[in-house]
Formats: structure tokens, sequence, C-alpha cells
């Protein structure tokens, strides 16, 4: 077995474990360094499949960013970060009901698409690189409003976490 084989396999069984991790521990904060490591394997995926844009961005915005934030919202809003979530049963039934459904949607998705000619297309070449030009253009220019209006609402909702603790904790 050749090291990308098993480069792929370690990263995507970093990413699924931590996955189940996610979805099966009750303490917040386990859930949110699973996520950590979820959001890690992914963009070890990423970089196997020589996207290191699109691995640099999972690092940076979803690992760096929005898990912190996560984390930030957590702590300032909870009475206590180690607060175990129980769930109802009937919470726990949908929620294996709305999986299993989806899952189905996704194999028999996967099962009856044509994707004869969907890999077929040739790389770039080792010396062209990346058009980054037309990435930035489209980012800072057509997507401009989009990322900012982002942006404002993760900022609302960091103040609005820090006012709802600030407001708690003060004396009655």
């Amino acid at each position: 077995m050749s090291s990308e084989a098993v480069l792929f396999y370690a990263f995507g069984g970093l990413a699924a474990a931590s996955a189940v991790v996610v979805v099966a521990s009750r303490n917040i904060v386990r859930m949110a360094v699973a996520l950590l490591f979820a959001l890690g394997g992914v963009a070890g995926l990423y970089f196997l499949l020589a996207a290191e844009f699109l691995a640099a961005v999972q690092l940076v915005i979803y690992a760096g960013g929005t898990l912190i934030l996560i984390v930030f919202g957590v702590m300032l809003t909870s009475k206590s970060p180690f607060t175990r979530l129980q769930p109802r049963p009937i919470e726990v039934g949908i929620a294996l009901g709305i999986g299993t459904l989806l899952l189905a949607v996704l194999v028999s998705g996967i099962l009856l698409a044509d994707c004869a000619g969907a890999f077929a297309s040739e790389p770039l070449p080792a010396d062209q690189g990346y058009p980054m030009q037309t990435l930035g253009q489209a980012l800072l220019g057509d997507f401009l409003l989009p990322f900012e209006l982002v942006s404002v609402l993760l900022l609302v909702v960091m103040i609005g976490a820090a006012y709802l603790a600030k407001a708690r904790r003060r004396p009655e």
C-alpha cells in the first residue's frame, strides 16, 4: 500500500472517529475538541487532494475561527462549560430518524448517479498553479457582500453572548 493510501485512511479514520465522538459525547468541551480533530482530518484529506487553498481555509476559518467562536460562546453563556447534555428519548428518536433518512438519500444518490466522466479532467500542470488572481477577484469582488455579512453576523453573535453572560452574572 502506498504512503498516500495510508495517509488517506489515517485522515479519513481520524475525521470519521472524531465525528462519531462529536455526536456521541455528552460533554460540550469534549465535543468541541473532537470537532477540532474532525475538521483537521478533513483538512488533511484536502491536502492529499492537492487542494491546499481549501485545506488552509478549512483550518483557518473552521478550525481556527468558527470552533473558537463556538467554544467562547459556550464558555460565556453556559453556567458551567462542563455541563452534560441529557437529550430526551424523543429527541434521540427524531435525530436517528432524520439521520437514517439523510443517509438513505445520500447512498441512493451515489448509487444512481452517472459519474462515468466526472473525474476524467486533466490535472493542472505543476508549473501553472492556482488562478489566485481570479479567486481573489471573486472573493473581494462578486462575493464581498456575503463575506462581510457573515463576518458581521459572527460579531453580533459574540456580542450577544457576552451581553447575556454579563447580564446573568450581574448581582440582583
